[in-house]
């Protein structure tokens, strides 16, 4: 689902672009990879928790960059709800 967010172009990828879409409201969800380092995952979750933007913590850098046919990514921004929702469903029914 993320590659189809991707081709749509509702997926910002990257620290800084992740970043600017959750400051300026336009994020639905963000990801960001598990292997990414302890000041990034601090950075986002403290981010998201005051933009009220929900964020997961998800498998690794390569995984997520493969997920859009991209590199390594260590952050991505949702940028629909509806794909937002079905990725969150996703990610849910992962972690059971």
């Amino acid at each position: 689902m993320i590659g189809l967010a991707t081709k749509a172009g509702k997926v910002a990828s990257g620290e800084f672009s992740t970043e600017k879409e959750v400051k300026s409201a336009r994020a639905y969800l963000v990801i960001v990879a598990g292997d990414a380092s302890e000041n990034t995952k601090k950075k986002f979750r403290n981010m998201c928790e005051f933009y009220q933007v929900p964020i997961y913590f998800y498998k690794d850098k390569d995984t997520l960059g493969h997920a859009m046919g991209k590199e390594f990514r260590a952050s991505l921004a949702i940028l629909d709800e509806g794909l937002a929702k079905g990725i969150r469903r996703h990610l849910e029914t992962e972690e059971e």
